[in-house]
């Protein structure tokens, strides 16, 4: 087996077979296959595609390339979530504890934030102490006491989706659908969930920047869930605007909290979404049978404080202070040397917003990273004053920056205006939601 006639005939169309792509992807692992022929491959898949089939069998491979989680011996159907990435995106600190205080098992493996996105691990580990590197079995001695745990990605994890990425990243193939669907689900799969509800971002601030983009990645990836048995609902929401109203991680965990204490109203994005993650999460479980009964359970976890007692002894469990997971006292993590407001210089309807340049912002002062390698302030970001659709005043706040290192804090305050659109006259704000995909309706 010739890996150049593999590349010849993917660069015609032509489908590839399951041997092949466990050669490729074995291939590439060990080292016999070079950097520059598995370039050549990347590049045919971006303009030529693979079939559904094709981008399981891929997942699977990737899948195999490494260590794989077992949680059987945990209770009922291991469900996970995860988001494409957005800016103010709090979900998963809202709704595993949600699902945990409705009964479900959250065994949940996550990432960092990299660019303009956020990463929940940054988030968890603004509370003093808390860990995310904890071994396999304490991990899931966690999940059995408080049915959730969230923790990062093992190194021996899925480490083709680590080298392939590595090479996309240099050789412009990040955007192909069939080599990001199959990176986010050989990581889901090796993570061991039975069930996973995929939150597919659209707009300004994700990368896929088109519906009919985001459409085709949550049904390529809804159909890898059921050629691999596994039950994968996707949803596709916007991110024309960041989702919640804080941007940075202890901030972003302040807003988590008031979320699970029913500070934040019902008809709040950040609230909605939440909301609608955690009904899916809780049917695919086998713990509601409609949708109807899935937001009662998960609206009177918010209302008896269970959801937050959760995520209280989940930061507990993982060695955090969880003193710190309270309304009050969480402020104490978010003392900055300035609170700077940027003030509208127009009055008018703000009528569009784009989210990655508010979550640059936000980076430049200090809340995210540029290169895997840099250090972030968790303390840092801001907090919008204004979303899609609100009326503004010159002279009244944008947003109120949370400012330690001043050093790039014009450059970040130039980056959030030009992600601000005022104009006269009101526009159509886009949907929070605009489908849900399952294997009934790809």
């Amino acid at each position: 087996m010739r890996f150049v006639d593999m590349i010849e005939r993917k660069a015609e169309g032509l489908a590839l077979s399951s041997e092949e792509i466990r050669f490729m992807v074995d291939g590439y692992v060990s080292g016999a296959i070079p950097d520059y022929q598995m370039s050549a491959m990347t590049m045919a898949i971006m303009l030529k595609g693979m079939s559904d089939v094709e981008t399981a069998q891929l997942t699977m491979a990737m899948m195999e390339s490494g260590d794989t989680v077992d949680l059987s011996d945990l209770p009922g159907i291991k469900v996970d979530k995860h988001s494409t990435g957005g800016v103010g995106d709090t979900t998963t600190l809202v709704v595993a504890p949600l699902v945990a205080a409705c009964g479900g098992t959250v065994a949940k493996m996550s990432g960092r934030g990299l660019g303009h996105t956020g990463g929940t691990l940054d988030k968890i580990e603004s509370v003093p102490g808390a860990s995310v590197e904890i071994p396999l079995e304490e991990f899931k001695d966690i999940v059995r006491r408080n049915g959730v745990a969230v923790i990062g990605q093992t190194a021996k994890l899925v480490p083709a989706d680590k080298k392939i990425y590595a090479l996309r990243d240099v050789t412009a193939t990040v955007r192909s659908i069939p080599l990001i669907a199959s990176s986010i689900m050989s990581k889901k799969l090796a993570s061991g969930a039975d069930a996973i509800v995929l939150d597919v971002k659209v707009g300004s601030g994700a990368f896929m920047r088109t519906l009919p983009e985001a459409k085709k990645l949550a049904s390529l990836m809804v159909s890898i869930g059921e050629l691999t048995g596994r039950r994968v609902r996707a949803l596709i929401t916007d991110m024309n605007q960041p989702l919640g109203m804080a941007v940075g991680n202890a901030l972003e965990v302040r807003e988590a909290i008031q979320l699970l204490n029913g500070d934040i109203p019902e008809d709040d994005p950040l609230y909605r979404v939440c909301l609608l993650l955690g009904i899916h999460m809780l049917m695919l479980a086998d713990l509601a049978e409609s949708e109807e009964e899935a937001a009662a359970k998960l609206k009177a976890a918010i209302h008896d404080g269970s959801g937050l007692r959760h995520l209280k002894k989940m930061f507990e469990l993982q060695h955090g202070d969880a003193s710190y997971i309270d309304p009050q006292k969480i402020n104490q993590l978010l003392k900055v040397n300035k609170l700077i407001e940027v003030p509208a210089e127009t009055s008018g309807y703000v009528t569009a917003m784009n989210a990655e340049k508010i979550g640059t912002a936000a980076q430049l002062l200090g809340a995210g990273r540029a290169t895997k390698e840099d250090q972030i302030d968790h303390a840092v970001g801001l907090v919008m004053k204004v979303r899609c659709g609100s009326y503004i005043k010159e002279g009244e706040p944008l947003c109120t920056m949370y400012v330690n290192d001043e050093t790039r804090l014009a450059e970040s305050i130039r980056m959030f205006r030009e992600g601000i659109e005022i104009s006269s006259f009101p526009k159509k704000v886009p949907p929070m939601v605009y489908e849900v995909i399952t294997r009934e309706n790809i």
